[in-house]
């Protein structure tokens, strides 16, 4: 059995569009009522404080995290790993870069949202991200079942 390819995190830009969203229909449950358009990311990718990351492996691009900073606070804005490649380091190597970048943007303060009950609920734990508040009612899954999205934040640095 032949040793899984490494994980590559690297910057990314608006040509990535495509491999972006092959990995966020493949990763996101429609269900759930989580995913972006193209429009929507297209539409934000090149505003001021924004950067997209993605993770390689030896098949292309199995993941990707968009995120911002507006003054000294950051948001997860999207972090998603096709399902074939979840649990073997992508979404963690991928928050680490966000972090990373949070930071030395001048970042203080990291934020995100995530629907309740999605399994990244404990990596983003493990990560020292903390509940800090609760939108009710925040995602509408195209069965019409509505889901709440947990706040969570913690300080950079930490």
């Amino acid at each position: 059995m032949m040793a899984p390819s490494p994980i590559i995190v690297s910057e990314g830009g608006i040509l990535d569009l495509d491999d972006v969203m092959r990995v966020m229909e493949d990763s996101f449950d429609p269900a759930y009522g989580e995913a972006w358009t193209a429009p929507q990311c297209a539409g934000l990718m090149p505003m001021p404080g924004v950067w997209l990351s993605l993770a390689r492996d030896g098949d292309g691009v199995i993941g990707f995290s968009l995120g911002r900073v507006v003054a000294e606070e950051a948001e997860l804005l999207l972090l998603a790993v096709k399902k074939s490649s979840q649990r073997l380091g992508a979404g963690e190597a991928l928050l680490r870069r966000f972090m990373a970048v949070a930071d030395a943007k001048g970042a203080k303060k990291l934020h995100l949202e995530v629907r309740h009950g999605n399994g990244a609920v404990n990596l983003y734990a493990r990560a020292g991200f903390s509940p800090v508040g609760r939108r009710k009612n925040y995602y509408t899954g195209r069965d019409g079942q509505i889901y709440d999205a947990l706040t969570l934040a913690k300080t950079s640095g930490s």
